[in-house]
């Protein structure tokens, strides 16, 4: 029989924080600290496995679970000396989600379960605070409504409000109509009055009885807990984060402790260190009177942990330390004893009941890319972590965010201030304002850059926060739904922006006597957060030395190279001080577009539109010096590193001019009318381009066009030979599928080099001839491929177009569906298909070692920068990757934690 209950607590504990597969994060953790013998309230966990039994068997609980459950609840009982449902004595519990990976806020929580009308009496007469219990009871009517009655059960609101909403706004009417500032401030009469105005709607609006059984509520409970795993906002954060739907989530149930029992109580979060800059300082917020989701929920100021914690929103409020100095101390030498046992960064929920610190969770915090840095290299220099623990502590994706670009300073000191926050993202962004997810969602299609503009995120924003550039809230602290989710992402955000009013209804946000209208443009700077009027220039960040020391480090751990995608000399000489080892694709036709390129396109048009040969050559020989000077230009950047060029490759038709204005040029160029240059232009249009005349294909057909280019090529390279440079060509040729293409293109390759070599008095070029593996054809008859080809580069963007039979500019219009369905786990044109193109490669690097044993493999797709696509390529034995130059260092840092995982 199945076992789906394990426990938690100071009489017994089952699991620990190994078990997170089965337990999740959260239960995992509570039952480490419970072992470590912090104060940890009792209960119990619903194992990863009941979720997906539940799922498996229609949405019904396995036949043993309720048994299991009263067994647990029982030994819960013993220990809090109260008893679930007991109408003298009665214990209630909360009911949290807890997958293995840190979803937050995506699933749900109901906290206060047990309370009902035969409870209610027990517990005023236990506590002594009849205001306390009614309060408990109205955040359980408006939470179990909302996530057990509503969501759980698929009800859409017709309005487009649901029941939360509806509860909250019958609240608020309440405060405003008694002049109640706070929640707290709310009578008990008026708070029990409250309660059942709040039972008559749910029933008017759900049609359905708030239930007033224990043993109801607390099966609902669960039941909704792991519905919540497939809700949407879960669905999409998974799909975000490539988390797999087949992990389910755990349920934990819990012994209820209160933060709202008066000025003795309180709740808070705290992290370890400063998630974000990473320095060693406690840093967290809290408030008194409170139960945890008032603290990330924005709705009150929190207080700061801290003189460390303090700021200009906070600064007047007293910190726990000041207030409770003993409580302070005591969850202090907690936060050491975490940290020295995790050995990295914690972030922490605690509640304080009447003067009693209890501890709700421990999780690996959430931290921008610049405090994760610090961090590893903080806790490595002191001991805590060794060298190959420090190197994979960073996610490589995170180090994009390090790489964002800043605020230009010298605009700031221009710039119309408008508002200011606290800095809960990194970096800087620009972007037109939205007041609403969907609209986020809607203009970021359509490649416009939002601002999201909210009072305060919720779990429901998560889409419209992941499309806009940045976020910026009115309410909320650094612990805030909003900061957690941003900072977890990298992505720019200010939060607590006091001075701001919105307005969501009219789309206005008015500051002071200042109103902004939705699609006008702010500026954010994240790091220090300040929001401004109008569209701000942006920088590249500033080089961390702390950065480059940790990059040498992880670079010594690396065994495969790294090297760019890169056109021009401009590209090349970023991509070095990215630490990029050469280039593995320089794309020859993109020297006819971008500065300086009129002419040269100018003569490849009227090399295209050429009738003979004679014609054809004649442009060759005029746009010869100009290619040759290109390539030049760039192997003199890269000198002593290897350069992949790769031979002219797109659709002829894409260079056909197409503005009258051009079409005469050429048609001058020519001695041809224009109606001969649209009827030469028309022959050149293919049904389908992508797999049409282009690539070897062209330098079949046209021999002359490879042999220009592979003039320029060795003459470049024989003239920086001459100066006393060393350029390392390596020419690849592109679109083969058969080993007599390579044969043929090698033939022109082999005259010009000799005619080359004695043209410049030398006795040798040093390079390379390969080819690229982008159709499956070539993959699978690899082993031929290699008798002539000295290397391959897979190139992984048209490999997986035709392998999946996927048009690659066209995909935007289907892919999201197949994700949303989970067809796909992830677009395989951002992140490698290891199933089939991975397969395809696996054959190509076997097959083409066998034929000739030093063969030099890589990648030179999008592919090169991705970091589970890196570690695919590190375990099927490639020598390189190349990726953009801004993605350099993440394909450094994922390929080192490749070689140490692999050697672990």
């Amino acid at each position: 029989m199945t076992r789906y209950i394990y426990e938690f607590g100071p009489g017994k504990t089952d699991g620990d924080a190994s078990m997170k597969n089965l337990l999740g994060g959260k239960g995992a953790n509570l039952a480490e600290m419970a072992r470590l013998g912090l104060p940890v309230p009792p209960g119990f966990t619903i194992s990863t496995e009941c979720c997906n039994d539940y799922f498996d068997l229609g949405w019904r609980f396995p036949d043993t679970l309720e048994s299991e459950i009263r067994t647990a609840m029982g030994h819960v009982e013993t220990q809090m000396k109260m008893k679930f449902g007991d109408p003298e004595a009665p214990l209630l519990v909360s009911c949290r989600s807890g997958a293995r990976s840190s979803m937050p806020g995506m699933m749900e929580t109901i906290l206060n379960v047990g309370l009902c009308s035969t409870t209610i009496p027990g517990l005023v007469e236990k506590t002594g605070n009849e205001w306390f219990v009614y309060d408990a009871y109205r955040r359980l009517i408006m939470m179990y409504s909302d996530v057990v009655m509503e969501k759980a059960d698929q009800v859409v609101p017709e309005d487009g409000m649901g029941i939360r909403l509806n509860l909250e706004m019958m609240m608020n009417n309440l405060k405003n109509d008694k002049g109640y500032e706070h929640d707290t401030d709310i009578s008990l009469q008026d708070m029990q009055a409250l309660c059942d105005r709040f039972k008559k709607k749910i029933s008017q609006y759900l049609k359905k009885e708030f239930p007033d059984d224990p043993w109801e509520q607390l099966m609902g409970a669960i039941g909704a807990v792991f519905k919540s795993w497939n809700g949407k906002r879960a669905v999409s954060y998974r799909r975000i984060e490539h988390i797999p739907d087949a992990w389910g989530t755990a349920v934990n149930v819990q012994a209820m402790v209160f933060g709202n029992m008066g000025d003795t109580s309180a709740t808070g979060v705290a992290f370890t260190r400063d998630p974000s800059t990473g320095k060693n300082h406690f840093f967290g917020e809290w408030l008194v009177n409170a139960q945890g989701e008032d603290v990330v929920a924005g709705i009150r100021t929190p207080n700061p942990l801290n003189k460390d914690t303090k700021n200009m929103q906070n600064q007047h409020l007293p910190s726990l330390e000041e207030a409770m100095p003993g409580l302070y101390d005591q969850l202090y030498d907690i936060r050491n004893t975490l940290e020295s046992h995790y050995k990295d960064m914690q972030d922490i929920e605690f509640t304080i009941q009447e003067g009693t610190l209890y501890m709700l969770q421990c999780r690996v915090g959430k931290r921008t890319a610049t405090a994760a840095l610090n961090m590893a290299m903080d806790m490595y220099e002191q001991g805590m972590i060794d060298e190959k623990t420090m190197i994979c502590r960073l996610n490589p994706k995170s180090l994009d965010e390090m790489l964002h670009p800043i605020v230009d300073p010298r605009e700031e000191k221009t710039a119309v201030q408008v508002a200011e926050g606290l800095p809960a993202g990194p970096g800087g962004a620009w972007g037109k304002i939205v007041f609403t997810a969907e609209d986020a969602v809607q203009m970021a299609k359509i490649g416009e850059n939002v601002i999201l503009v909210r009072e305060e995120t919720s779990p429901e924003d998560i889409e419209g926060m992941r499309a806009a550039s940045a976020i910026l809230t009115a309410r909320g602290g650094m612990t805030s739904h909003a900061a957690l989710v941003a900072r977890g992402w990298g992505k720019c955000c200010i939060v607590g922006a006091g001075a701001m009013k919105i307005n969501a209804k009219n789309r206005q946000v008015q500051v002071g006597t200042r109103v902004f209208n939705e699609g006008d443009v702010f500026t954010l700077n994240g790091t220090k957060g300040i929001v401004y009027d109008g569209r701000l220039k942006m920088k590249d960040a500033l080089e961390n030395p702390k950065f480059k020391k940790f990059m040498a480090i992880a670079d010594q751990h690396r065994t495969m190279g790294v090297r760019t995608n890169a056109d021009t000399p401009e590209d090349a000489a970023t991509a070095l001080k990215f630490g990029a080892q050469g280039i593995g694709l320089f794309r020859t036709e993109h020297m006819f577009y971008g500065a300086d390129s009129d002419r040269p396109l100018f003569l490849l048009r009227k090399m295209i539109l050429s009738k003979s040969t004679e014609e054809r050559q004649a442009s060759l020989d005029e746009l010869f010096p100009f290619v040759k000077q290109e390539i030049k230009n760039t192997l003199e950047v890269m000198d002593n590193l290897p350069v992949t060029l790769r031979l002219l490759d797109p659709p002829l038709h894409e260079f056909v001019p197409e503005s009258e204005a051009n079409q005469m040029e050429i048609a001058k160029a020519l001695g041809i009318d224009l109606e001969e240059v649209n009827k030469r232009s028309r022959l050149l249009k293919e049904s389908n381009p992508m797999i049409g005349h282009r690539g070897v294909r062209l330098g079949i057909t046209f021999p002359e066009i490879t042999q220009m280019q592979v003039n320029a090529i060795f003459t470049a390279a024989a003239e920086l030979i001459v100066s006393g440079n060393q350029p390392l060509p390596e020419i690849m040729v592109p679109v083969t599928c058969n080993e007599k293409e390579l044969t043929f293109v090698k033939k022109i390759v082999d005259d010009s080099y000799h005619n080359v070599l004695k043209a410049h008095n030398l006795e040798q070029i040093p390079y390379l001839f390969g080819t690229m593996i982008e159709i499956p054809r070539a993959a699978l008859i690899a082993d031929k491929m290699a008798k002539d080809a000295q290397f391959f580069s897979f190139g992984t963007n048209d490999l997986t177009q035709m392998t999946f039979g996927f048009s690659r500019d066209d995909i935007g219009s289907f892919m999201n569906d197949y994700i949303d369905h989970a067809i796909l786990d992830s677009d395989p044109f951002e992140t490698l298909d290891q199933e089939a193109v991975g397969s395809l490669i696996d054959i190509a690097v076997e097959r083409g070692r066998k034929t000739r044993p030093e063969i030099k493999l890589g990648i030179c797709g999008e592919h090169g920068g991705d970091p589970a696509s890196v570690t695919f390529c590190h375990k099927a034995g490639l020598t390189y990757v190349s990726c953009s130059p801004y993605r350099v260092p993440i394909a450094r840092l994922a390929a080192a934690q490749a070689a140490i995982q692999e050697n672990d």
